[in-house]
């Protein structure tokens, strides 16, 4: 941290997002904006250089994605403090994310006041979920069964990929694994999910706010 303010990269593939985020961070006097990216692939670069208090980041970017970025930047750095800030309300991903490594989870659809308060608690050393996440109506609260729970960290992004759109080869790139690599993660998810082929596997994902419709 420097001049007693709480540094904070902020990485969504959106510019004007990233713009409006930032001047209303920086009219904070505890917060200042020391770093922006367009991607995961950036972040994690940025990150080593610039090291700041608090990564603000959202799930849905080209490249690697939010999930990989926050497991990449969790095994540089431990102590990464990342708040996820989505428009994903589902319990799959807001698990999917805590589990990898972030801190807090932000809706997008929250107030202003929200995103500053999450980023003090985060610094401060707690935890975050905005208000809309701990309610009756909460995901995380709800007794329906994950179909998603039984797949592994890496078939669960693979799983996630495939639902994209991303071909083998390019999942392989992505994650840094070889594309034999990714097939057998492809077959052991699709038996675990009784998947019979990718139109499948994409309505599951959908059906399970993994991916928008």
């Amino acid at each position: 941290m420097s001049n007693n303010k709480i540094t904070v990269m902020l990485v969504d593939d959106h510019p004007v997002v990233r713009d409006g985020y930032c001047k209303l961070l920086e009219n904070h006097q505890d917060i200042t904006v020391v770093a922006e990216a367009d991607n995961g692939e950036n972040a994690c670069v940025q990150y080593e250089t610039i090291n700041p208090d608090v990564v603000v980041l959202d799930l849905n970017m080209p490249g690697i994605g939010g999930l990989e970025t926050i497991r990449r930047l969790h095994a540089k750095d431990p102590n990464v403090i990342i708040l996820v800030f989505t428009m994903h309300d589902s319990k799959i991903m807001i698990t999917r994310a805590l589990e990898v490594g972030a801190k807090g989870y932000l809706m997008k659809s929250s107030s202003a006041g929200q995103m500053v308060e999450a980023i003090r608690q985060l610094f401060a050393g707690n935890t975050f979920l905005n208000n809309d996440l701990i309610t009756d109506n909460n995901p995380l609260k709800k007794s329906d069964p994950d179909p998603l729970i039984g797949l592994t960290k890496r078939e669960f992004q693979v799983f996630r990929a495939l639902a994209e759109g991303s071909s083998v080869s390019d999942i392989a790139q992505l994650l840094s694994i070889s594309p034999k690599t990714v097939g057998v993660h492809q077959t052991n998810l699709m038996k675990k999910l009784n998947l019979r082929n990718s139109a499948e596997l994409t309505r599951m994902a959908i059906r399970c706010e993994v991916i928008e419709a």
